[in-house]
């Protein structure tokens, strides 16, 4: 299978060796189930955007990682956003996805995505157990775990210091299984510094992928949880730099109807 046609794009970075990179087919037209999911493989990357045109400036959107398609998928959105900017020109977009309608502004290499509406729960004790177990962590922060959704279903784990989050080692099988019996589409593992800059990373094996560089969809569903526990503020997620893919993720949980707006850059690799 060909991947003729893949625009590949680094989301979340105006450096095209950081970021998160995504696969951007700007016309799926005819392509099969079958055929995105075998394109998304080639590619190889944790997620590959296709894009149907319909009207003006709607498109529907898919996204498929190498093993499966997933709901939604944050950096692919700001890739696939920044290029559809760079040929029709910027300004609002509007996507719908498997998990909703999502609106995104784009200006400068820049795009601004608006999740749909965002929810929490506490996290139920068994998985909360399985999870540490295979993350291999006897201890973690103080934060609640819940699972997150804004869009697709985050576990949401706060650890207690930068050295936790930098020592990251867990068994892929084990969290994958888990990750699937509960619906979870990444693990995000966060620590807060001093200044209020969350630092995240987020095991990706459901998808094929050991890890994300940058997970807009992630950082929406946290964006919402934070909200919830302390109300409505703006932060920046900082995540990709034990991968040496550091990313920037500008979160803005303040908007009343419980949808929160991740913006990014993004450049072609």
């Amino acid at each position: 299978m060909s991947d003729t046609g893949v625009l590949r794009y680094s989301a979340f970075t105006k450096d095209p060796a950081g970021g998160n990179p995504a696969g951007v087919v700007l016309d799926a037209t005819g392509l099969t189930d079958d055929e995105m999911l075998a394109i998304a493989a080639k590619v190889g990357y944790s997620e590959t955007a296709f894009v149907l045109p319909k009207e003006g400036r709607e498109f529907d959107v898919r996204y498929f990682s190498p093993k499966a398609e997933v709901p939604f998928c944050g950096h692919a959105t700001i890739a696939t956003s920044v290029a559809l900017a760079e040929r029709i020109g910027d300004g609002p977009l509007t996507f719908h996805t498997p998990a909703g309608e999502i609106t995104i502004e784009t200006s400068a290499g820049t795009a601004s995505l608006t999740s749909v509406p965002t929810s929490t729960a506490e996290a139920a004790p068994e998985l909360v157990r399985g999870a540490l177990e295979a993350l291999g962590y006897t201890e973690i922060g103080d934060a609640p775990v819940h699972v997150g959704f804004g869009g697709a279903r985050h576990l949401l784990i706060g650890l207690k210091d930068r050295e936790q989050l930098a020592n990251l080692d867990y068994d892929f099988d084990a969290l994958r299984d888990l990750m699937l019996a509960h619906d979870l589409t990444t693990v995000h593992l966060w620590w807060r510094d001093e200044s209020g800059v969350v630092h995240a990373r987020d095991p990706f094996p459901v998808g094929g992928v050991v890890e994300d560089a940058a997970t807009g969809a992630a950082a929406a569903a946290f964006g919402g949880y934070l909200r919830d526990l302390e109300g409505p503020q703006r932060f920046v997620i900082s995540q990709g730099e034990d991968m040496g893919r550091p990313s920037r993720l500008e979160v803005d949980a303040t908007r009343e109807d419980r949808r929160v707006t991740v913006t990014g850059a993004a450049v072609t690799i």
